[in-house]
């Protein structure tokens, strides 16, 4: 006697409601509007279907109080016996058109919301991701998406719906028995108090149950991703985890059980209570039935049509807390829309087609703040992996904050110019901000005072995209697409030719070992590039940079985990790529230092030293620390 949907939002409702204010139903309604005049059309479907279903009713009366009264009429019949065939099949034309209307809304509308909140991403600076969650903006594209575009063409159109039936069935039960419509909708508040009690056991049940289904999606992300197979592996913890991994799936399944158990005693419950309303209503038109103030089939019609009036309207009992529940979908998505861009370009926005590769620091002093309007809000997830990483990454942060280049300022009044085609290296000790310079470079942060310029323009100043193309970086960790070797080339640059690609690849050391695999080019790297050593992913990182060819270079040369081989031909072809360019090296060999035009010595966040490597080593200050504890022993390593 009830849907689905109004006793499923007792499950997933609150008991507190959730606001609804006029500015986030406008911005709901925004999203909307463009599919106006489709959701116009399902509400005429919706008008035609409600008519339809009353008509079926009538019918019936017609059919037992004339056509089949003594002495019949058989062409009547006939013809009533045709429309109680045709009106279903007519209502369930109707209803395929609503559908495909209906899914090309709700469709519509999780793409726009989906490209909207990609573009956004995009845009945010690199401090947003790295303090938040890759899962949780998952969910946002994911889950919250579909919720919200429920809220426009499930929860409205179905209010919507539900109050046209409910007003037009009430006006013909009136017209035809206003004692039988109220006995009949005396029962209403029975159906509510049985909803809220046995509602609120549901809840509870299905909370606990998304509560195990989280704790047991969080260990199947833990321990399926490359890192964490391999860990299991090598600890031969197998087993260990398929137990662990029983026992959450088993609180899944003991949790399902459970539902659907007291899911079905509620739906029981609920559809006695209609029963006795519906017997209430025969037994008393019975009696009038008896008097002859009623014919029969009156009372058969005005059955069907108590059936059709209490789903809709215990589902309009729901409506408020169904529609507040469905908005915070909404308000989740928004919350991304509405973070602030760091990483800004002016509308008038300098182009730089041409660059000579000039690279000035003003000044320039950077802190790692983000602000809480900055970031999403935090989502209490208890028991969760999630919380646990999070303590895990409080103590390290704690751990981390007692050693010696522990500071407020990652960078502090860092000023230097390279002029065009130089080779300027980066020293100093773990932590000390090499890391942090370089990333100020092609703007993935912006300094807090001070100014960077590049050809005498300040970076602020110039267009994101020409900076992009302008400045290429070959960072520590290599990133690699789970495609093929092509795909992750062509990141750089599209329309690059076969010959483009090969002869990148001969610059950067990597083409033979690339014909020499089975599918060449077209090989799979696989998840992060992990069927590639570190030595191969980073000759192809130094291809996919050189086939960008840009004007200024920026590489941690990190060798140091290599073998001596891939090593010496990382290093043949990063001489390769820096000939004519401007290039910054985070430099962790010697034999870059001595070919570096000038050497930037930092120490916690500041430039303390600078010079060639003669000079730096004149000066006996930590330049020369440096040199004689890891240098100079890579060099004896080597002569050995």
């Amino acid at each position: 006697m009830m849907m689905g949907g109004g006793w499923m939002s007792y499950i997933h409702g609150e008991s507190k409601r959730p606001p609804i204010t006029r500015a986030l139903l406008r911005r709901v309604l925004a999203y909307a509007w463009p599919y106006r005049w489709l959701l116009a059309g399902m509400l005429v479907c919706i008008l035609l279907t409600t008519l339809l279903g009353l008509v079926s009713p009538l019918i019936l009366r017609q059919l037992i109080d004339v056509a089949l009264q003594p002495p019949g009429d058989a062409e009547l019949l006939n013809a009533l016996a045709l429309l109680l065939v045709l009106t279903p099949i007519v209502s369930g034309v109707i209803s395929v058109v609503q559908r495909r209307l209906n899914a090309t809304v709700g469709e519509g509308i999780i793409y726009d919301l989906r490209m909207a909140l990609y573009q956004h991403l995009q845009r945010m600076s690199l401090h947003f991701f790295t303090n938040t969650k890759t899962g949780e903006l998952m969910s946002r594209l994911n889950n919250d998406v579909v919720g919200a575009q429920s809220a426009v063409n499930n929860t409205l159109i179905s209010i919507i719906t539900n109050l046209i039936t409910v007003v037009a069935t009430l006006a013909v039960m009136i017209s035809i028995e206003w004692r039988l419509t109220l006995l009949g909708v005396g029962v209403l508040p029975f159906f509510i108090l049985v909803a809220r009690r046995l509602g609120g056991r549901l809840r509870e049940i299905a909370r606990d149950q998304m509560t195990w289904n989280a704790q047991m999606n969080a260990m199947m992300n833990e321990t399926l991703n490359i890192s964490g197979a391999l860990l299991v592996k090598l600890f031969g913890r197998g087993q260990d985890e398929v137990d662990r991994f029983g026992a959450r799936a088993a609180d899944v399944r003991d949790g399902g059980v459970k539902r659907a158990v007291l899911g079905s005693q509620f739906m029981t419950v609920i559809g006695s209570i209609g029963v006795i309303g519906t017997a209430l209503v025969y037994w008393y038109g019975g009696h009038l039935v008896l008097s002859g103030e009623f014919t029969v089939g009156t009372i058969v019609a005005f059955g069907a049509y108590l059936t059709q009036l209490y789903n809709p309207l215990q589902a309009l009992t729901n409506a408020p807390v169904d529609f507040a529940t469905s908005l915070v979908s909404f308000e989740r998505v928004f919350e991304i829309l509405d973070l602030p861009q760091q990483i800004v370009e002016q509308p008038n926005a300098q182009p730089l087609p041409e660059v000579r590769g000039e690279i000035e620091f003003d000044d320039v002093t950077f802190t790692y703040t983000v602000r809480d309007d900055q970031l999403l809000s935090d989502v209490e997830r208890i028991g969760s992996v999630e919380q646990v990483g999070a303590a895990l990454s409080g103590a390290l942060t704690v751990a981390d904050n007692g050693k010696h280049q522990a500071r407020e300022q990652a960078l502090r009044h860092i000023s230097f110019k390279i002029t065009p085609g130089q080779l300027a290296a980066l020293v100093g000790p773990s932590g000390a901000g090499k890391t942090t310079l370089t990333y100020l470079i092609p703007r993935l942060y912006d300094p807090d005072s001070g100014a960077i310029r590049l050809d005498g323009h300040d970076l602020r100043t110039l267009r994101l995209d020409d900076l992009a193309r302008h400045v290429g970086m070959v960072t520590q960790e290599t990133y690699l697409f789970h495609d093929t070797i092509r795909t992750n080339l062509l990141y750089a640059r599209s329309d690059a030719t076969q010959s483009e690609l090969e002869e990148a690849c001969r610059a950067a050391n990597i083409h033979d070992f690339i014909a020499g695999l089975p599918q060449g080019y077209d090989t799979i790297v696989g998840e992060r590039g992990y069927r590639l050593s570190g030595g191969e992913k980073q000759r192809l990182a130094i291809a996919r940079v050189i086939l960008k060819n840009p004007r200024i270079l920026v590489l941690d040369e990190a060798t140091s985990s290599l073998d001596s081989q891939s090593e010496a031909l990382i290093q043949e072809a990063l001489k390769r790529v820096q000939q004519g360019r401007t290039s910054i090296v985070i430099a962790h060999r010697l034999s870059t230092i001595l070919a570096a035009d000038v050497i930037l010595v930092l120490n916690r966040g500041e430039i303390v030293e600078r010079g060639t490597h003669a000079e730096l080593l004149a000066l006996g200050g930590l330049y020369h620390e440096l040199y004689q504890t890891q240098f100079n022993r890579q060099q004896m390593l080597v002569a050995e």
